[in-house]
């Protein structure tokens, strides 16, 4: 049996500092970088602006956005599935932003060391992976 996808947009937060902003949903364990489903008659930046808001209350504009690529992986929080990324990145000052709706936490993690903390597989397999790259150097 094929596994479900998950069409979902994800933001590589980045600050000044190279750190990559990693967010952990209620009730879960992994971390992985803000984001969400994209909902019917939304653009995947649609989608990534609306949820960085109500998750995050970052509102960037649109023309701060820069488009990563679509990436697939196992999906952290639901067995059986795979999520779609479309991803973009987003350079932000380095004030944390305050968790909001279904994120219980959010803190900065240092691409190259994220430590102790449990990644969502498209985290660690794909998305910090860039943020290294773009920060080495």
């Amino acid at each position: 049996m094929r596994d479900r996808v998950i069409h979902v947009s994800a933001a590589l937060v980045v600050d000044a500092e190279g750190r990559a902003l990693m967010v952990r949903k209620h009730g879960t364990t992994m971390f992985m970088q803000p984001g969400g489903k994209i909902e019917a008659g939304e653009s995947p930046l649609e989608a990534l602006r609306r949820e960085l808001d109500e998750e995050l209350g970052l509102r960037p504009p649109a023309d701060d956005f820069t488009w990563v690529g679509t990436f697939e992986e196992d999906a952290a929080n639901e067995p059986g599935h795979r999520v779609l990324a479309e991803v973009y990145a987003l350079t932000v000052d380095g004030a944390l932003p305050v968790a909001a709706a279904e994120i219980a936490e959010s803190r900065w993690v240092d691409p190259h060391d994220p430590g102790d903390i449990d990644l969502a597989p498209l985290s660690s397999e794909a998305l910090l992976p860039i943020v290294r790259a773009r920060t080495t150097g």
